[in-house]
């Protein structure tokens, strides 16, 4: 007799590495490689410093807070099962398909630029032939098994991390005046005219928003715990590694750049991948004299568009997977196949990454529409991870547990999710302050409406099952699934 395909439970073949690399590898792509010129454009080489700095900072925060939680409760679900059981399950219901709306639309958005990137090589080639290849190849990246995800994932994140080390090699050499024309340049760009602080404050809060995104990808690493093998051990692990990389390949990499090419240079307002013959990871290396820097710098964005799509698909997936778990989606999404892959949600995904990517050809007022609904989802999750951990915390020492029994503890708490939680608000409120002042509504509706959206979601199961905010001594912490099973805390 065949065995019920809801028997079957999800594979913990992710190792630390795996863990390691997807969260690095989440935050470092055409953020950094392309868009972090315009940030020095803005705000100036120093504005541009400090607003990474206190933006990374803040994820800081925010993977310790999802590290205690994840090492405690490992679970796909991630940040979506916490609200649910921390806060409110209406709460947890709007987190899950704001999250799984998220990146399916991020999928078709990558999948887009991945077609870019290679008409860079292949002009005449129609653009949706490229696009339906890239999301061919991440659908069966994730059809095959949690591990292929990984090791695809890891490689991919191996290539751009080697690139921004060659880059700060580079770079640091060009400075001193070791390479690229034998001059040092040292500091001077950073004292060029109104330089390092541009426009000010407002400026700054410009760049938070810039810097918020560029950091969007560093939360996999919770929704990754429920399929590693030694979650207690891989979490905090690639936590600890992963802060302190990202942070510094940013910041030096902005030091460099700003050091290299002045802010009133045109070569820094580049924003996407069409603009890679203006990063200032190419101008750099350009600079030094290496010919084919655009071509290289190309292949290097379309590894990490690729990275990002391939992350994306699996973190959608696994949301839906959950939700259809705990009854917040259809069940038949719950099901996980004999190899530990939810094949119905990684199917529904990849049509609806399908079909955006369609109406991108189609009709593209309605892709305009869902990416700019997708736009402030990252950040409303993560308001959903500050609030969580504030709650599982109180909720952890009302019911009289040792925080000494925590396999991880996250540092400087309350201040580090009350902080979290501020800043996000303040980067998703400072999206289009100019919207606001000239009351351009239209700009208005298309950069804030993932916020209605996700408050609809919230409201309709809030009054569909009358939920309330859980008292703290009711909070459930003994139990959680784990792979498809029950596993009770000591």
């Amino acid at each position: 007799m065949k065995k019920d395909s809801r028997e079957y439970s999800l594979k913990r073949d992710l190792k630390t590495r795996h863990l390691s690399m997807i969260a690095l590898g989440g935050s470092i792509g055409t953020g950094l490689f392309v868009a972090s010129g315009s940030a020095i454009s803005t705000a100036g080489p120093g504005g541009g410093l400090i607003a990474y700095i206190a933006i990374g900072v803040m994820v800081y925060f925010l993977m310790t807070s999802l590290g205690e939680m994840a090492t405690y409760m490992p679970v796909s679900g991630s940040f979506s099962t916490y609200t649910k059981k921390f806060v409110d399950p209406a709460l947890g219901f709007a987190m899950g398909w704001n999250y799984w709306f998220n990146w399916a639309i991020t999928i078709a958005v990558d999948v887009s630029t991945a077609a870019l990137v290679l008409q860079f090589w292949f002009p005449h080639v129609p653009n949706w032939i490229f696009s339906l290849g890239a999301l061919s190849l991440v659908f069966l990246i994730n059809f095959l098994s949690v591990k292929s995800y990984g090791e695809t994932e890891y490689w991919l994140s191996l290539v751009k991390i080697i690139t921004v080390i060659v880059f700060l090699v580079v770079g640091f050499l060009t400075i001193l005046g070791i390479m690229g024309g034998g001059h040092a340049i040292g500091l001077r760009n950073f004292t060029y005219k109104q330089a390092p602080f541009v426009g000010g404050l407002p400026a700054i809060l410009n760049v938070f928003v810039v810097a918020g995104f560029s950091f969007q990808g560093t939360e996999l690493v919770g929704v990754t715990a429920g399929e590693s093998a030694t979650p207690e051990k891989s979490v905090p692990t690639a936590i600890k590694q992963v802060f302190w990389r990202i942070l510094l390949f940013y910041i030096l990499s902005i030091f460099v750049i700003a050091c290299i090419i002045p802010y009133t240079s045109p070569d820094l307002l580049g924003s996407s991948a069409k603009d890679i013959a203006i990063s200032p990871f190419t101008l750099v290396f350009k600079r030094v004299g290496l010919a084919s820097a655009a071509s290289v710098m190309n292949a290097v964005i379309l590894t990490a568009v690729l990275s990002s799509a391939n992350s994306g698909m699996y973190a959608s997936t696994r949301m839906l997977m959950a939700m259809g778990q705990d009854g917040d989606a259809p069940r038949i999404f719950g099901k996980v196949n004999q190899r530990g892959i939810p094949l119905p949600a990684l199917l529904v995904t990849t049509l609806v990454g399908l079909a955006t990517f369609l109406t991108s050809i189609f009709g593209q007022r309605v892709y305009i529409f869902l990416v700019a609904a997708s736009g402030l989802t990252g950040f409303i999750a993560w308001v959903g991870i500050a609030i969580s951990h504030y709650r599982f915390r109180r909720a952890y020492v009302a019911q009289g547990k040792d925080l000494n029994a925590l396999e991880y503890k996250a540092k400087w708490f309350p201040f580090g999710p009350i902080m979290a939680f501020a800043m996000c608000i303040l980067v998703i409120v400072g999206q289009n302050i100019k919207a606001f002042t000239h009351l351009d509504w239209y700009q208005i509706l298309i950069t804030y409406m993932s916020v209605p959206l996700f408050f609809g979601l919230f409201f309709y199961y809030k009054f569909k099952h009358h939920t309330k905010l859980i008292p703290l001594k009711e909070v459930d912490l003994t139990t959680t699934r784990v792979t498809g099973k029950e596993r009770v805390d000591k």
